[in-house]
C-alpha cells in the first residue's frame, strides 16, 4: 500500500465517525464530491481494501514470458550486435519469429546497459527544400567511401542515385573508388532502368566539376572550359547539373548513405559477404526491400523521365573521351598505347585529322571522327587519364593539353618527356630504352 492510500483511508474514517463532513475532505482527497461518496461506500463495505484497485498484485495479461527477454538480449549481444533498435526489431519479427514493439526492444536494451548505435546531436536550423513534384524531375547522386565489409576489410566506394520526389534508390553498386567511370556507370544503370532525368543535384567533386583555373588555348578561344568526362555526358543527354554548396544541401542522398551504413553493413555481415562482386549481386534484393519500406509516393503520379538514347548512342555518350590527332602513319597514340586506324571509304587517309578516342564502360576502345566510328580496339583495364600541361618559358600561359594516367600524375621530368614525345622527335633516352621500355613511369610504344 502507498502513503496516499493510507491517508485517504484515515480521512474517510473520520467522515464515517462523524468528526468531519464529506464535502470538507474532497479537496484533500483530490477527487470530486461524487467520487468521494463512492470511496466512502467502498471503505464502509470493505475497509482499507476497498481503496485498492482490483488488478493490484495480479500478473498483467500482456506481460512477456520470463525467458523471452533473456533470449532477445542474447540475440542482441551475439548475432545482431551492430543493428540499431528499429532494424533489430524488424529482424526479430522477420527472422526469429518474435513480435515485439520497437519501444519494448529499445527499453530492454537500455535497461540491460546496451547503448544506442548512434548518439543524436542537437540539430542545427536549416531551411527545408521541398521535394520535387514528380519522378524524373531531379536525381541526386554521390559516392560513399567506407569500410562496407567491416573494419578488417579494405574500404571501397558505394555509388548510389536516388529520385528526389520519392527517395527511391534508382541504382547503386560497389566499386573501388569514386571516379568518372563510376559516375558514368551509375548513369548508365539509371538510363537503362528508368530513363533520362531532367536535372541532377550533385556536389563539387573533381569528377563532376572543373575546379581549376587553368585554361588551354582552345578553351580561351571557345570562351569556356571543357567540362569533365561526366559533365560532357550530362550535356550530351540534356541533363541540367545543379551543384550543392554544402553536404546539407544534398541531405537526402547523405541520409541515404547514413541509413545504408547502418543497415547494409550488418546485412552484408549477416550474409557472410566480404567482397564487391557478391555484394553487387546482393544489392538488388536489398534495395527492393529498402524502397518498399522507405520510398514515398510522388505528389504527381505522372513521371517526367525522358526516353534514353539507343544502346550504341548511349555507349558513345557514356564513355571516357580523349581528343587526339591522327599521326602520319594513321595511328593514334595515347599514353604509350597505339591504336591503328584502317583506311576509310575509298582508301581514305585520316592523317592529321582530329578525332575522339573513347574507352567504353566495359573497357573497349572506339575512335570517332565526326561522330562516326572509324576504328575499334579490344578492351583494356579502365585507367582514367587526366589533362595536364607544361608551361614553357617565352610561351603564353595557355597551351595544349597532355593526357596522362590519373592514378599516377606525372612529375616535371615526365611532363618534359611527354612534351618531347608529342613533337614526334624521340629523345635519346627513348631510343636507348627501345619499344616497350619504361622511362620515368611512362610506357614507350
Amino acid at each position: 500500500m502507498s502513503q496516499r492510500d493510507i491517508r485517504r483511508y484515515e480521512l474517510l474514517q473520520r467522515v464515517m465517525d462523524g468528526r468531519i463532513a464529506l464535502c470538507q475532505v474532497t479537496e484533500a482527497l483530490g477527487v470530486s464530491y461524487r467520487q468521494a461518496k463512492r470511496l466512502k461506500a467502498k471503505v464502509a463495505g470493505a475497509g482499507l481494501r476497498g481503496l485498492l484497485h482490483g488488478n493490484r498484485g495480479r500478473v498483467p495479461a500482456n506481460q512477456r514470458p520470463a525467458g523471452l527477454r533473456a533470449q532477445v538480449l542474447r540475440l542482441s549481444r551475439e548475432r545482431y550486435y551492430d543493428f540499431n533498435d528499429s532494424h533489430f526489431q524488424q529482424m526479430l519479427q522477420e527472422r526469429e519469429g518474435i513480435a515485439l514493439s520497437r519501444e519494448t526492444v529499445r527499453r530492454w536494451r537500455r535497461q540491460a546497459g546496451l547503448a544506442p548505435k548512434q548518439r543524436r546531436r542537437t540539430p542545427q536550423h536549416r531551411q527545408r527544400r521541398p521535394r520535387s513534384n514528380a519522378q524524373g524531375l531531379m536525381m541526386l547522386w554521390d559516392g560513399s567511401p567506407h569500410h562496407w565489409f567491416g573494419e578488417e576489410q579494405p574500404a571501397c566506394c558505394l555509388m548510389a542515385a536516388i529520385d528526389d520526389a520519392t527517395g527511391t534508390v534508382l541504382a547503386a553498386f560497389f566499386c573501388p573508388a569514386e571516379t568518372s567511370w563510376a559516375y558514368l556507370k551509375l548513369l548508365s544503370q539509371v538510363l537503362e532502368a528508368w530513363g533520362v532525368p531532367m536535372s541532377v543535384y550533385q556536389d563539387r567533386h573533381g569528377t563532376l566539376k572543373r575546379n581549376d583555373d587553368r585554361w588551354s588555348l582552345a578553351e580561351e578561344l571557345a570562351g569556356r572550359q571543357r567540362p569533365t568526362q561526366v559533365g560532357a555526358a550530362l550535356e550530351a543527354l540534356g541533363i541540367q547539373p545543379i551543384f550543392a554548396l554544402s553536404p546539407q544541401a544534398k541531405g537526402r542522398i547523405e541520409r541515404l548513405f547514413r541509413t545504408l551504413q547502418d543497415r547494409l553493413i550488418c546485412s552484408l555481415r549477416l550474409a557472410g559477404i566480404t567482397e564487391m562482386a557478391p555484394a553487387n549481386t546482393f544489392l538488388p534484393d536489398f534495395l527492393t526491400a529498402h524502397n518498399a519500406r522507405f520510398a514515398d509516393p510522388p505528389a504527381q503520379p505522372h513521371p517526367m523521365w525522358r526516353t534514353a538514347p539507343a544502346r550504341r548512342e548511349r555507349e558513345r555518350i557514356l564513355s571516357l573521351c580523349y581528343p587526339a590527332k591522327v599521326g602520319n602513319d594513321n595511328a593514334v597514340r595515347l599514353d604509350g598505347m597505339i591504336l591503328d586506324i584502317p583506311p576509310g571509304p575509298g582508301k581514305r587517309s585520316y592523317a592529321k585529322q582530329p578525332v575522339h578516342v573513347r574507352q567504353l564502360l566495359d573497357g573497349r576502345w572506339r575512335i570517332y571522327h565526326r561522330e562516326r566510328v572509324i576504328a575499334e580496339a579490344p578492351a583494356t583495364e579502365i585507367a582514367e587519364l587526366i589533362r595536364t600541361r607544361r608551361r614553357r618559358p617565352g610561351l603564353p600561359a595557355a597551351s595544349d593539353d597532355i593526357w596522362a594516367f590519373a592514378t599516377s600524375p606525372p612529375s616535371q621530368p615526365e611532363m618534359d618527356l611527354l612534351a618531347e614525345l608529342s613533337t614526334g622527335r624521340p629523345p635519346a633516352s627513348v631510343r636507348r630504352a627501345g619499344p616497350g621500355g619504361v622511362i620515368g613511369g611512362i610506357r614507350i610504344a
